[in-house]
Formats: C-alpha cells, structure tokens, sequence
C-alpha cells in the first residue's frame, strides 16, 4: 500500500482531539477526517475514522494497513510540530 500526500490541519485541543489528517492511498483514494487524538493514559497519538452514527464510514481492515497509516500520519504530524515549534520561537525571539 502506497500512502502519500499526506496533510495534517491542527485545530485547537478540544478534549484530546488535535487535529485531522487526509491522505491518498495507491494514488487512486483520498481519504479524509482522520482525527488525531492525544493518548488518554499515555504519551503519543491514536487515530479515529470517520463514521455517521454506529457506522463506521472507512478504516484499516487488518494491523499492517493500519500500522503503514499511523507511521504516515505520525510522521507527518511530527514534522508539523516541529515547523510549529519553530514558529513559535522566531516569533518570541
């Protein structure tokens, strides 16, 4: 599975929800409304797919899939933090 133009939009923390990511897969899906959650009990992130009601809307159908997804999100996301934190310390320098 090929996962690529991956984008994260932060939002403001809202009981742990941080942000969504979208990607595309096989450069033949895009995928959106992947929510970023802070961890509740631990440091990290865990991910939620949309769904409309009980339904479940899209999401990994076995580990590897959804393992090749969490690496890309959370790298992406890392890199995102970073720039922001950057950011932020040009702006208080």
């Amino acid at each position: 599975m090929k996962i690529t133009e991956v984008q994260i939009e932060l939002i403001k923390p809202t009981n742990g929800l941080i942000g969504f990511a979208s990607l595309v897969i096989d450069d033949n899906f895009y995928l959106s409304s992947i929510a970023i959650h802070k961890k509740l009990n631990a440091d990290g992130y865990r991910l939620t797919y949309p769904n409309k009601g009980q339904f479940t809307i899209f999401h990994p159908i076995n580990k590897q899939s959804s393992s090749q997804v969490e690496s890309a999100v959370f790298g992406k996301l890392k890199d995102v933090m970073n720039k922001v934190k950057r950011d932020v310390q040009e702006i208080q320098s």
